[in-house]
């Protein structure tokens, strides 16, 4: 079998081909989203695990820091797509994988998408009042053309986003 792109050696020589396949495809996944390779590594390994695994389960199993680890957890968790378990067997922590879409989703418009538009707003404000510092006049409506858009895009995000989460039930 030949090694997947972009996969550390590591990762391939410490996990068996099928629990390499599915890392692999949610690093490509959160790639897309912008999200650190740590966050897919992290939550395919939980993804496909049949047990609840600790901190350093991930890290040994995924040859990451913990300070990685850690730091993906915490961010996973924020969006609502992993969760602790309890262990009676030890005091450390384990987690799972959240498998709803809609948790996830949902998640991901709370933490990633709201917080941007809502920053937005006062960003174009900036870039308006920036826009006042143009003299040529064509320049001048062409750049308060496509601030327009932007806070046209932005305005219809807004209205957008709490349909969307009803619709995802958050």
């Amino acid at each position: 079998m030949q090694p997947m792109e972009n996969q550390p050696a590591a990762v391939h020589s410490a996990l068996p081909p099928i629990e390499r396949q599915v890392v692999s495809f949610f690093v490509d996944g959160v790639r897309v989203l912008g999200l650190p390779r740590s966050i897919g590594e992290i939550y395919g390994l939980l993804f496909i695990s049949q047990e609840s695994l600790s901190l350093d389960d991930l890290v040994e199993r995924l040859q990451i820091s913990k300070g990685s680890a850690s730091q993906g957890l915490r961010m996973l968790k924020n969006l609502g797509a992993v969760r602790e378990v309890e262990n009676s067997a030890d005091r450390r922590t384990y987690y799972q994988p959240a498998i709803e879409l809609k948790r996830l989703a949902g998640g991901f418009i709370r933490e990633q998408i709201r917080p941007h538009l809502e920053s937005g707003k006062s960003k174009i404000a900036q870039l308006n009042a920036a826009a006042n510092d143009v003299e040529d006049p064509a320049k001048r409506q062409f750049i308060d053309d496509r601030l327009d858009r932007l806070d046209a895009w932005m305005r219809s995000g807004t209205r957008v986003l709490p349909i969307l989460q009803k619709i995802l039930g958050q």
